[in-house]
């Protein structure tokens, strides 16, 4: 247990060091927050929707906790780089643990990456109707991100270079983003675009948040967004460790 402490101790204490990267992983979702929110606004309003603001803060929370945890796998490829995955596997522990420890680490940053937003948005003018329902929120926070770390550990296994890098942020994580409901209703989807946002898991996420906070527009029943994303989750944690098993540095 020591080994999975001491590496996820190390993620969290890396993220909380570098102030600019706090900085920094705050410009997207500020930039969504902003533009979309007080710039769709109206529109969502008139088409009777309600207030965009409201609707899309969830989805901006999502967004933020999808990017942090799924990078966080990425990570191994820096590690890799500079030789520190190599001393990490060369340890008499079992692989197990790492990717347990990682995991962990990526998802806590992801947390509290997703907290910072929740906070943004609620100076933004975000306010919702359940405030009681925040530890639920919470929890859901929480499932989002270790489905993703999981996801960024089994695919960061996988990667030799940086050269691959971009190409999981374009066919792989904004299209995870865009087809999540997180900008528009997932209940007004029709035809293909309906089934294919069903097979998004980060819809389960953002579409549970809504749920617990009460925020307009809720596609699916929270129950089925909790079972959907415990049982993502087991299967990428799964993924995530036979594939890390199989990581040579």
């Amino acid at each position: 247990m020591s080994v999975i402490y001491i590496l996820w101790l190390r993620e969290v204490k890396r993220y909380l060091r570098s102030r600019v990267q706090i900085i920094a992983s705050l410009g997207n979702p500020l930039l969504y927050l902003l533009v979309l929110g007080f710039g769709l606004g109206p529109v969502f309003k008139r088409a009777g929707n309600g207030d965009y603001l409201q609707f899309v803060a969830p989805g901006i929370i999502g967004m933020s906790v999808l990017f942090s945890s799924i990078f966080s796998g990425l990570g191994l490829l820096w590690d890799r780089q500079f030789g520190f995955l190599k001393e990490t596997l060369v340890a008499p522990v079992s692989r197990m643990q790492i990717m347990v420890g990682r995991t962990l680490g990526g998802s806590t940053v992801a947390v509290i990456q997703g907290l910072l937003i929740t906070l943004v948005c609620v100076i933004a003018g975000f306010r919702p109707p359940n405030p009681l329902a925040i530890p639920l929120t919470f929890g859901f926070m929480v499932m989002i991100a270790v489905v993703f770390a999981s996801l960024g550990v089994a695919i960061g296994s996988g990667l030799q270079d940086m050269q691959g890098f971009q190409l999981i942020m374009n066919f792989l994580v904004m299209p995870i983003y865009f087809l999540s409901g997180a900008l528009f209703p997932l209940k007004d989807a029709h035809g293909v675009l309906k089934y294919i946002t069903r097979t998004d898991p980060l819809a389960y996420g953002i579409d549970g948040i809504r749920s617990v906070l009460g925020a307009p527009n809720v596609a699916f029943d929270a129950r089925l967004d909790f079972v959907v994303l415990l049982a993502v989750g087991t299967v990428f944690l799964m993924f995530g460790a036979w594939r890390f098993h199989k990581i040579e540095a």
